[in-house]
């Protein structure tokens, strides 16, 4: 074996620890990746127990901002999420460029993140499932205004988590959590505006009200479909939609463009108060 100078095998370490640290990848805060329990549709996602893992979040002072609603029949009721438009002196629903469509009434859940609005109709209702017959690892598609502009996001179901809220309102409420695995292109940090937006499963179904977002860990969390069901219940609205159109991991761009043009999912605009 022929001699090795020391300086040579010294150059050879240290290039090879420079090409390690080079070939790391540069976003270090990327969401992690879907666990690998959830990469096949599995078992049927469990009831809430009190073992979920706590979501915590905070509710402040309500702003001038920007969210999401979805049609859920043909008498002019949307759904969207309660912190969109609780404390809200006005609210509008964008129906065309620079055309706004205001909100008639509102009505708040007191117990969970959902709000029902009563503005014009629309002629494409989601159809609405909820049935808690969902199955760990099955797709969900985030459709609305992330940003203030159109975009979705594409998950995978993970499990129930109770979602915690302090400051403004105070409360505990059962969620679904997601694992995001994609978005629309060039749609970078977080997703607020996709609040209030629905959750379309593969054959097309809402399942879900978009309501809060964990963008460190690459999470999007849901108003458990019972909740969904008790308060259109209390409230004594039938939902009834259209023939649902079928999302897919390849094409779920094109529907969600869809949904929108049709009117079926919907900009929210909030105005407050100055007093507020």
């Amino acid at each position: 074996m022929r001699w090795i100078p020391d300086w040579i095998i010294y150059l050879l370490a240290l290039m090879a620890i420079v090409i390690g640290v080079f070939s790391m990848s540069p976003n270090q805060d990327a969401p992690p990746a879907t666990p690998d329990s959830v990469v096949r549709e599995g078992a049927s996602l469990p009831p809430p127990t009190a073992f979920d893992e706590t979501v915590l979040v905070r509710v402040d002072t309500p702003k001038d901002g920007i969210g999401t609603a979805f049609s859920i029949n043909n008498e002019g009721y949307w759904l969207t999420a309660r912190h969109v438009v609780d404390g809200c002196a006005e609210i509008y629903l964008l129906v065309a460029p620079n055309r706004y469509l205001p909100v008639e009434s509102v009505t708040i859940n007191e117990s969970n993140d959902l709000a029902l609005l009563r503005a014009g109709p629309t002629n494409a209702p989601v159809a609405l499932d909820t049935s808690s017959d969902l199955r760990v690892g099955s797709y969900g598609y985030h459709v609305g205004y992330p940003q203030g502009r159109p975009g979705e996001a594409i998950s995978r179901l993970i499990s129930r988590s109770r979602l915690v809220s302090s400051g403004r309102r105070v409360g505990e409420e059962p969620v679904l959590a997601w694992a995001e695995t994609g978005r629309t292109k060039d749609l970078e940090g977080t997703l607020g505006g996709l609040s209030g937006g629905p959750v379309y499963d593969s054959d097309g179904r809402v399942r879900g009200v978009i309501v809060a977002e964990s963008p460190r860990r690459g999470r999007i969390y849901s108003a458990s479909p019972e909740a969904i069901a008790d308060f259109l219940a209390e409230e004594s609205i039938v939902p009834i939609g259209e023939r649902p159109v079928p999302f897919s991991p390849d094409s779920y761009g094109g529907s969600a463009d869809r949904a929108r043009s049709n009117l079926q999912v919907v900009k929210v605009a909030c105005r407050v108060d100055e007093e507020e």
